[in-house]
C-alpha cells in the first residue's frame, strides 16, 4: 500500500461520517501521488499525517436570547488547520448545514488556497449552525456577541484572522468586531470584511467574483482568446455570482443564467444585473420576481430543471458545495462548454470533476479560482498593519496580479509533473509544495 493510500484509509477510518472532509482530502491527496512517491522525505517526516490533521479544533456552544425572550443554543466551531506559512486565515459560515465535516473540509482547502495567493496566510475555517435568515438585527447582534465572547480568546491579528462566508456579511462582521474590541480593548486587524470606514478594504465585496473571472481571463489570453461574445452560465445569485457576472459582462460576455436554491432564470439576451441586485435581498422569490420584471426571461423551479441545462461556453458554479453533479457535467460537455471555474468551495462533485477533466474541459478548482476573496482579505490585513487605505483601483490591480500569478503557478506545476492543463493537479501540487516546504523547514511541530 502506498503512503497516500495508507493516509486515505486512515482518514476513512478515523473520520468516518465526515463525508465532505473525506471528499476534499481524497481529491487533494490523489493529485499528490506523483510528487509524494518521488521523495521519501514526506513519509519519513510524517508530513501527510500532520497535513490532514488540524492543528487545533475548537467546538463551543453559543447561547443567545431571541426577541421573544427565549434562550436559544447553537453549536460553533473554529478549525485552525495549518499555520506553516502564516496566521490561520479563513471565513466564518453561519448556516444550518454547518458541522465539523464541512468546517474541516473548508479549512483543509483553505490551507492550499491561501498558499497559492503568495501571501503569508495559513488555513482555518469556522462557523455555526445558526441561521441569520428570518432573524431580526437584534437577534443577529445578540448571537454574534455571544459567539465572539468565546471565539475572541482563540484569535488575534498574528494568530488567527477570520473573515465572512455564507451567512456572514458586513452586518455580522460588524457585530462580532464590536464585541471583540469591547473585550480586548484594542482596535486591531483581527477580522477582515470590515466596514470601509473602520479598517475594511475597498473591492473586498467584489473580490471573489472578480478574481474568478480574472483567472479564466488569463487562461483565455494564453489561448489568444477572450470573454467577448462568450455565453456564461452562473449558479447562485449572491455576491460571488453577481460580481463574477458583472466582471464577465464588462469583458464582453453574455451571462445567460443565474440561480438560487429554488430554481434558475434564463435570459437569452443577458441577465440584467441592476435588476438582479435589486431582487437579491428577497429571500425566496428573487428569481421569480426577476422574471416578472423581464418578460423575456424564463424562470424554472428546481422540479423543472437545473441551471446547467442551459447551453454555454463557460460555466461558473458560484453557489455552494456539491451542486454540480456528473449528470450536469455531461450536459455541459454535450452542449459545448469549454471552461468550468469554481466560484464556490468544492461545488463540483469528484466524479463530475473527473469527467470534465477526461473531456478536456478547462477546469479551475475553487482553491485557485475563488482565491480572490481571501487574497483581498490578506490585502486588508496589510492595510490594517500599515494603517493605510488603498483605493479601489489599487486593490483591484493587486487582486488581478495575484489571480494571474495563481494561473501561471498552477499551469507551470501541471506541466512540470506531466499533467499539462490539469489545473486540479496543478493547484494541489503548487499549494502542497509551498506548505510542505515550510512544515519541513520548521521541524516536527
Amino acid at each position: 500500500m502506498s503512503y497516500i493510500d495508507k493516509i486515505i484509509t486512515d482518514i476513512e477510518k478515523k473520520d468516518a461520517g465526515q463525508g465532505e472532509f473525506i471528499q476534499a482530502a481524497k481529491e487533494v491527496l490523489g493529485s499528490l501521488k506523483i510528487i509524494v512517491d518521488q521523495d521519501s522525505v514526506y513519509e519519513k517526516a510524517g508530513l501527510l499525517e500532520r497535513l490532514v490533521e488540524p492543528e487545533r479544533v475548537v467546538v463551543f456552544r453559543v447561547p443567545w436570547i431571541d426577541d421573544a425572550g427565549k434562550v436559544q443554543v447553537n453549536r460553533a466551531f473554529r478549525v485552525q488547520y495549518n499555520s506553516a506559512i502564516g496566521p490561520y486565515k479563513g471565513g466564518l459560515r453561519f448556516h444550518p448545514s454547518v458541522n465539523l465535516s464541512i468546517i474541516k473540509f473548508l479549512g483543509f482547502e483553505q490551507t492550499f488556497k491561501n498558499a497559492l495567493t503568495g501571501l503569508p496566510m495559513g488555513g482555518g475555517k469556522g462557523g455555526s449552525d445558526f441561521d441569520p435568515k428570518g432573524k431580526s438585527d437584534n437577534e443577529v447582534m445578540r448571537f454574534c456577541q455571544s459567539f465572539m465572547t468565546e471565539l475572541y480568546r482563540h484569535i488575534g491579528p498574528d494568530t488567527d484572522v477570520p473573515a465572512g462566508d455564507i451567512g456572514v456579511g458586513g452586518r455580522e462582521v460588524g457585530f462580532m468586531y464590536g464585541q471583540y474590541k469591547r473585550i480586548v480593548n484594542r482596535f486591531e486587524g483581527v477580522l477582515t470584511g470590515k466596514g470601509i470606514g473602520w479598517g475594511g478594504s475597498l473591492a473586498r465585496t467584489e473580490a471573489t467574483g472578480y478574481g474568478l473571472v480574472y483567472i479564466v481571463e488569463e487562461y483565455l489570453n494564453k489561448k489568444g482568446d477572450s470573454f467577448k461574445g462568450k455565453k456564461v452560465a452562473v449558479s447562485g445569485s449572491g455576491n460571488v455570482a453577481v460580481f463574477a457576472a458583472q466582471k464577465a459582462m464588462s469583458l464582453g460576455a453574455v451571462v445567460v443564467s443565474m440561480s438560487d436554491s429554488n430554481g434558475y432564470v434564463f435570459h437569452k439576451n443577458g441577465i440584467n444585473l441592476d435588476t438582479m441586485k435589486e431582487v437579491k435581498f428577497i429571500n425566496r422569490e428573487r428569481l421569480t420576481k426577476y422574471a416578472e420584471i423581464h418578460k423575456d426571461a424564463v424562470y424554472t423551479d428546481v422540479s423543472g430543471g437545473r441551471v446547467w441545462d442551459i447551453p454555454c461556453d463557460i460555466a461558473l458554479p458560484c453557489a455552494t458545495q456539491n451542486e454540480l453533479f456528473i449528470e450536469d457535467a455531461k450536459k455541459l460537455a454535450s452542449s459545448g462548454c469549454k471552461i468550468v471555474g469554481e466560484g464556490a468551495n468544492m461545488p463540483t462533485t469528484m466524479d463530475a470533476t473527473e469527467f470534465l477533466l477526461e473531456k478536456g474541459i478547462a477546469f479551475f478548482p475553487g482553491k485557485a479560482a475563488n482565491a480572490g476573496g481571501v487574497a483581498t482579505s490578506g490585502l486588508e490585513m496589510s492595510q490594517n498593519s500599515a494603517r493605510l487605505s488603498w483605493s479601489f483601483e489599487e486593490v483591484d490591480a493587486k487582486l488581478k496580479n495575484i489571480m494571474c500569478g495563481i494561473f501561471h503557478n498552477i499551469d507551470d506545476a501541471a506541466k512540470e509533473y506531466g499533467k499539462p492543463e490539469n489545473f486540479v493537479a496543478g493547484a494541489n501540487i503548487a499549494g502542497f509544495k509551498k506548505v510542505a516546504k515550510a512544515m519541513l523547514d520548521q521541524g516536527v511541530i
